[in-house]
């Protein structure tokens, strides 16, 4: 084929009076009669190609007989418009088409390729390489991109090695359930494919090769949500002989390169930090949206001696009173409106939400008659109440009062609008507890991951005090998200078998599970640290995508489902011999109509008859 002059999108002024050959797809057609418009598209944009009688019948008649997303070849002219579009980068000018060549002809799409159109999700994935077509999808894909590309130059710069590690693993406890792949060599035996490369960076440092990183495809076996999925990417970086603040440099200038090749913004370095603790009594959460104010105060000294029992009881009962005050949420919330989102902090086991407003230098609402003047000047001050302000309590345990209240600032946030737009705000949580309890599991976890170093004084505690413990781990948190996080590494055996005791392993387990790294801490491993940064989650956060499926190609939907292959899908008896595997009685049923879905389909896509002639 001939070489393209140009993408579409990319044919302005500068090829003004030159010929031009292109390729592309057919957006939209108009046609005036002596004139016809074809809008011209590719991944870099559209541009308006024109058709008349003058370019002579046959061209005339072939313009009029294309639709939508026929794949077309133009050959032409490019002219300055009559009247320019200044919303479209090439609205100055037009290409006078002299040829036209029909590469392949399009059935009508099941929905228009443009960004607005109101196609629903299933649809969508089941025709995703349609979807992609659409320009704000192919820019958030391009965007992420520019983010490996910006990612690959500073780590070669930085004297990082790009190793590849397995997919095809053992299973190992972290965090999630793992997806599990047979073994026909070794019946009754199973790989399992990684939800980080962690074990097998560290190992890497130990061979000596001291600066690692990986674009890591990773898997995990969990609920989704809008910014997870069963498989995704994470830029992995580990490096010997250093220090938290050695890894945070690197961390810091691989974001400063990305932000500023990728959006044009010059990260101020060096990004400011918080302790774990200071974030969850601030903001409620580890993972803190520092672009607003609106922080968490403890009230409890306020209200120690409280005539409101509510108040008073949590406070003797070892609990808190936390607030936040919304800025002009005085006249922005209704009484209905507060006991709504009374309603949904439940769910963080909170008993209720108390409230007054601050209107013309008074306090009002159902808490307000329980105030003292003490209380009303200590809110004063405490806030710095200026008028028109709702102040919202919880009084309950530490934990719910973070919980319902990092619920409660974000909302009211959003609502109010109070969030700046296009700012990209960056923090450091650091100084975080080795051990978290998780009530899903109803036990002691990991923090992090059962392979990060406790500080000086928390080795001390992993025999005596183990969950007082903390690590020398840290996150660094995007407007409100984790992007990603890492820690000092454990590089002596006596320390991992103490974190292992610790989360509940015997000495037989630990060594089925971790002998090989055991072994290696032996084997004069180096001090040691990393970090691991959700490249889609990223991505997804600079493109202002609201779900991780918007910045990647081929994603599955909320059901972990694959809509356009039909993934997961039921495979040969002959396929499950060949492993050893027989599925339970209880489950045939769910495949026999996996089965007949997907022969259903075939029907209706090609009939009954299988004969390629019949169609």
């Amino acid at each position: 084929m001939e070489k393209r002059t140009d993408y579409c999108g990319n044919i302005t002024a500068q090829y003004l009076d030159q010929e031009v050959n292109l390729y592309g797809w057919v957006q939209r057609i108009r046609n005036l009669g002596n004139l016809l418009f074809i809008d011209l598209r590719d991944r870099e944009g559209l541009v308006q190609v024109v058709v008349n009688h003058d370019s002579g019948p046959e061209l005339m008649t072939l313009a009029e007989s294309l639709g939508s997303e026929d794949v077309i070849q133009v050959k032409g002219t490019v002219v300055k418009r009559a009247s320019a579009n200044p919303d479209m980068k090439t609205g100055e000018v037009e290409v006078t088409a002299d040829d036209i060549t029909v590469l392949n002809k399009s059935q009508n799409p099941p929905f228009e390729i443009k960004n607005d159109a109101e196609v629903g999700e299933q649809l969508r994935l089941k025709y995703r390489y349609l979807d992609l077509r659409r320009p704000a999808l192919q820019q958030a894909i391009m965007l992420r991109a520019k983010i490996l590309r910006a990612t690959h130059e500073f780590f070669d710069e930085n004297g990082f090695i790009n190793i590849e590690t397995p997919i095809l693993g053992k299973s190992s406890p972290e965090g999630a359930r793992d997806y599990l792949v047979p073994s026909r060599i070794y019946p009754g035996s199973f790989y399992a494919l990684p939800q980080s490369p962690q074990l097998f960076k560290q190992l890497l440092m130990g061979a000596g090769f001291d600066k690692y990183y990986q674009l890591a495809r990773c898997f995990r076996d969990e609920d989704l949500r809008g910014d997870r999925q069963p498989e995704f990417t994470q830029i992995d970086l580990e490096t010997s002989f250093t220090d938290e603040q050695q890894v945070q440099d690197y961390t810091e200038g691989l974001l400063k390169k990305i932000m500023k090749d990728v959006m044009d913004i010059d990260l101020k370095t060096p990004i400011a930090r918080i302790s774990w603790t200071d974030a969850m009594n601030k903001y409620g959460t580890d993972k803190p949206d520092t672009r607003f104010g609106m922080e968490i105060h403890d009230l409890s000294p306020v209200f120690k001696d409280s005539d409101f029992k509510v108040f008073a009881g949590a406070i003797a009962n070892g609990g808190f009173v936390k607030g936040i005050a919304v800025k002009d949420g005085a006249k922005a919330y209704s009484r209905k409106q507060i006991e709504k989102k009374q309603d949904y902090i439940k769910r963080y086991h909170a008993k209720g939400l108390a409230w007054v407003k601050y209107e013309a230098g008074e306090f009002s609402g159902p808490v307000a008659r329980f105030l003292t003047a003490a209380n009303k000047s200590a809110l004063l001050a405490e806030f710095g109440l200026e008028g028109g302000e709702l102040l919202v309590f919880v009084a309950d345990k530490w934990k719910v009062c973070c919980d319902s209240l990092d619920y409660l600032r974000r909302t009211f946030a959003k609502e109010t609008g109070i969030i700046p737009k296009n700012v990209f705000d960056f923090v450091w949580v650091v100084d975080w507890p080795l051990f978290e309890y998780d009530e899903g599991f109803g036990r002691w976890i990991a923090a992090h991951h059962p392979f990060t170093m406790p500080d000086d004084e928390g080795i001390k505690l992993l025999e005596t005090d183990p969950h007082q413990a903390h690590a020398r781990s840290y996150d660094i948190v995007m407007n409100g998200d984790e992007l990603g996080g890492g820690s000092i590494r454990i590089h002596k055996r006596s320390i991992q078998e103490k974190m292992l005791k610790a989360l509940g392993f015997s000495k037989k387990r630990a060594y089925e599970q971790f002998g090989y790294l055991l072994e290696a801490l032996d084997m004069g491993f180096p001090p040691h640290a990393g970090l691991a940064i959700g490249l889609d989650r990223f991505a997804m956060l600079l493109a202002e995508k609201d779900n991780i499926r918007d910045v990647l190609a081929f994603p599955k939907n909320a059901n972990a489902a694959e809509p356009m292959m039909h993934a997961p899908a039921p495979v040969t008896d002959q396929q499950l011999s060949d492993l050893g595997i027989e599925i339970e009685s209880k489950y045939q049923d769910s495949v026999v109509k996996t089965n007949a879905s997907l022969e259903k389909q075939a029907e209706e896509e090609y009939g009954t008859n299988t004969d390629w002639d019949e169609k």
